[in-house]
């Protein structure tokens, strides 16, 4: 912006300038002396002149239609500091449009969200070192260029990103990937289930018992082992304040110093796998005689720990099972994932670095304590604060006492979940229960509730929790310690991972069993049963979807329906300002099928049965673009029917009547179920079933029993017929007899196929035995080749001499040698 003054008033302001140059510079001066000696001193120690000139004022830029030819410049220009105009001249002043400059964006980029973010984020700052001695260039017009110019914070692309964190989810497995997961879940379970039955065993050992009974006293003993003498309520105050006094002994004396067994987590890529490595602390408690140290230095994780207690119990006579939470790879996509891989070695952290600025500092000062000038050993760290004079202030050197002998080392602390993995439960005698106890991490006894981690743990997830008893029976008494097992750890489980889930849980835990329920296994049974039971309903939407005995109708499937005259069981809101849903019971819930369904399950629908539902029909992809028939119903209002199975009844075949057994129109029988064989007649589940039929002349059906579907096309699975009943044996007698000639021809061909080989091979050892025939034996082993021969190596050769007999036949000469009759003869017998 710039103008012009009115040329009428020049010589006036050319004088009023002048006067009141004048007068400023003695303000100007003035108001120097006026400034205290403390401060003037301060801005010497600084390197900032106190009485430098002003920088000049940058001129106004011209009007539009101004020449532009500079003014001379005058040789010796006088120190005339710049004018103040009055507001009255800026009247004439006309102002031009100049483009602002382009705003400079700063674009800020959020790390990841791992576990050490905050670690992360402190390691890609980098400061920059200021140096305040030197002043700053007051006359650098690029300078004053970006300092004018406005920065502008454009926060949508963090806030977008942010947004985006929080929202984003990982995508959802595959059916093949969760298959794979499945199986690599029980794989998982089973290792760690052997793990600690490995480890129960351990805590049986003698040596190991014998070396922690010497920790327990006289009056210990007594309080765990209450006699019979005492009331109920005594002998369970007695075991109570007898495992007070064992368990404050130990915690005193065990010292955990590795790392424990903790949660399994999926890697996100391959990458984060290669360089990944165990801890440095992790247990090292690996074989019986490594626990047996343990044992007696009282030193490891805090599994060992749990696990000493335990034997410690024991050798007391107290009957103590160890209880341990799996921690095995989940099967769904959800939980944490393991990480990124850890940080080369050469990347060091902001405290490191501190550190390492901090020792290089301390060097620097030894190396130049004789420096006359302290600006000589500058510490990068003094260069940052604000202080004029900081970089003036040498730090005191402080030497410590030298002492020969070594400070101790640091325990590094160990991170853990606030939650166990291993504890123990003590069997109650008086009240034929058992209690869990655990001295080292939660410090409770008889507190089932603290043991369960919350969902916000990465290092800790209950979803199995078993007990070993001493003898090595397992049982699974998960439900004693989660609170919601049926709406949140039920899912994590193999149970809700395949329809078979259950079934082969319960094979696993039977191989740890002991072979009968005991009264105290059938008090256990029913506790856990209870507990189960009371179980609160959930208190949120997403706890109801698969819930055993709770359902809502947002989570039904598409064949799901409500019987009839269900009744709501409570309401549940989305929210504070959703609308309210009823609750039903999950036995009122049952699954409904399409006509062609029933009939393959061997019923079929009851005659005017009103379908409990109607499922839209899925939009087939047209083959044909000109084809504008459409699919269905012409309304395009009604799908396909279903019906709940108290609206059908059991399917039967018209019956056999005089041998004749009932054929569909394509010559067969549907035969899905054994309870779909007609009346009268037989099922004969052979392949050989339809020849021996044949052979015996009776009329039969071949069975339909299934198909087998290539995409979207199923091919009709023939296998077995049906004959009337009279004539099942005979049919049966048949197919032996039919078996029995196929396995005779079978025979048959392996004989004459064995028979060819040793006639090949005889005839390989004729001509050998007449190639060599006349030649020593010690020449021939001194022959190279007929070493490879004899070692095997001329099986290849086999085809060739094979030729070479059939050369024999076919000429006289016989490749290359007289056949003789004697010989010809012999390897024409069979």
């Amino acid at each position: 912006m710039a103008g012009r003054k009115r040329a009428a008033s020049r010589n006036h302001a050319t004088n009023t300038t002048t006067a009141s140059g004048s007068a400023r510079q003695t303000r100007s001066s003035a108001r120097r002396s006026n400034v205290p000696d403390i401060y003037r001193q301060m801005l010497v120690e600084a390197d900032v002149q106190p009485d430098a000139p002003l920088p000049e004022r940058p001129l106004k830029r011209r009007r539009p239609g101004q020449k532009n030819e500079e003014p001379p410049k005058k040789p010796n220009p006088p120190e005339i500091t710049p004018k103040i105009e009055d507001v009255d001249d800026e009247e004439g002043i006309q102002f031009e449009d100049v483009p602002l400059p382009a705003a400079t964006i700063q674009t800020v980029y959020r790390d990841s969200d791992e576990e050490e973010e905050e670690e992360e984020d402190d390691d890609d700052i980098q400061f920059e070192d200021v140096d305040f001695s030197v002043p700053p260039n007051l006359n650098n017009t690029e300078g004053a260029k970006d300092a004018n110019k406005d920065l502008v914070l454009d926060f949508s692309t963090q806030t977008a990103r942010g947004a985006q964190k929080t929202v984003d989810r990982r995508k959802p497995i595959s059916r093949a990937e969760k298959d794979r997961r499945i199986e690599i879940h029980k794989t998982h379970l089973l290792c760690l289930l052997a793990h600690v039955a490995r480890r129960n065993r351990w805590c049986n050992d003698a040596i190991v018992q014998d070396t922690l009974r010497t920790h327990l006293t006289k009056k210990m003993v007594k309080y765990l082992n209450p006699g019979t003498q005492l009331t109920q309520f005594g002998r369970a105050q007695s075991l109570k304040d007898g495992l007070e006094q064992v368990g404050t002994m130990y915690k005193t004396k065990f010292q955990i110093t590795e790392r424990g067994l903790r949660r399994a987590l999926w890697a996100e890529n391959e990458e984060h796998l290669k360089g990944y490595k165990l801890p440095d602390d992790v247990e090292s408690s690996r074989e019986k005689p490594d626990f047996r140290e343990a044992a007696k230095s009282l030193r490891g994780s805090r599994d060992v720990g749990a696990q000493l207690y335990c034997a410690l119990l024991r050798s007391a006579g107290v009957e103590a099972r160890l209880v341990c939470s799996l921690q095995p790879l989940a099967f769904s996509s959800g939980g944490p994932p393991l990480g990124k891989p850890p940080k080369p070695e050469g990347k060091l952290s902001i405290a490191a670095r501190y550190a390492q600025m901090q020792q290089n500092a301390a060097n620097n000062n030894d190396n130049n304590n004789t420096a006359n000038s302290p600006d000589e050993v500058v510490c990068p760290i003094r260069r940052r604060l604000g202080h004029p004079n900081a970089m003036a202030f040498q730090v005191p050197t402080v030497h410590t006492a030298s002492s020969s002998r070594e400070a101790p080392p640091v325990p590094k602390k160990i991170r853990e979940s606030r939650h166990p993995v291993y504890w123990v439960e003590v069997l109650d005698e008086a009240h034929q229960k058992w209690q869990p106890v655990d001295p080292l991490v939660t410090d409770s006894f008889w507190k089932p509730q603290k043991m369960e981690p919350p969902a916000s743990d990465r290092e800790n997830c209950m979803t199995y929790v078993v007990a070993f008893e001493a003898d090595g029976t397992a049982k699974d008494v998960t439900r004693r310690y989660a609170k919601a097992f049926n709406a949140k750890t039920r899912k994590m489980r193999i149970e809700s991972a395949e329809a078979t889930g259950e079934r082969w849980w319960r094979k696993v835990l039977r191989a740890f069993s002991r072979g009968f329920t005991s009264d105290l296994d059938q008090i256990e049974n029913n506790e856990l049963t209870a507990a189960e039971l009371r179980e609160p309903m959930p208190r949120n939407i997403a706890d109801f979807k698969d819930h055993p005995i709770y359902a809502l109708e947002r989570h039904f499937r598409r064949n799901e329906v409500l019987v009839p005259g269900a009744s709501a069981s409570g309401t549940i809101g989305a929210g504070s300002n959703g609308p309210l849903e009823k609750i039903y019971r999950r036995k009122d819930v049952q699954i409904a099928r399409s006509r062609e369904k029933w009939y393959r399950m061997g019923r079929e629908v009851l005659p005017n049965e009103i379908p409990a539902k109607f499922l839209p029909k899925r939009a087939k992809q047209k083959t044909d673009s000109f084809d504008d028939e459409e699919d269905g119903d012409p309304d395009g209002t009604v799908g396909t029917p279903i019906f709940t199975i108290n609206q059908t009844v059991q399917f039967k075949h018209p019956p056999v009547v005089n041998g004749r057994v009932p054929k569909n129109r394509f010559g067969n029988l549907d035969i899905y179920v054994p309870g779909m064989v007609p009346e009268g007649g037989a099922y004969v589940a052979d392949e050989l079933g339809a020849r021996a039929a044949f052979i015996l002349g009776v009329d039969y059906a071949p069975a339909l029993t299934g198909f087998q579907f290539r995409g979207r096309q199923g091919t009709a699975v023939l296998y077995g017929v049906v004959v009337a009943a009279e004539h099942e044996e005979a049919v049966r007698a048949v197919i032996t007899g039919l078996q029995d000639r196929e396995a005779d021809i079978e025979k048959e061909l392996r004989a004459r196929e064995a028979l060819k080989t040793w006639k090949l091979f005889l005839r390989g050892l004729r001509v050998r035995q007449r190639i060599w025939e006349g030649v020593d034996s010690e020449e021939e082993t001194q022959n190279p080749d007929t070493t490879d021969v004899d070692k095997g190596k001329g099986v290849a050769q086999e085809p060739d001499m094979e030729d070479a007999a059939q050369q024999s036949d076919d000429s006289d000469e016989a490749g290359g040698f007289m056949i003789d009759d004697d010989y010809a003869g012999g390897f024409m017998a069979d």
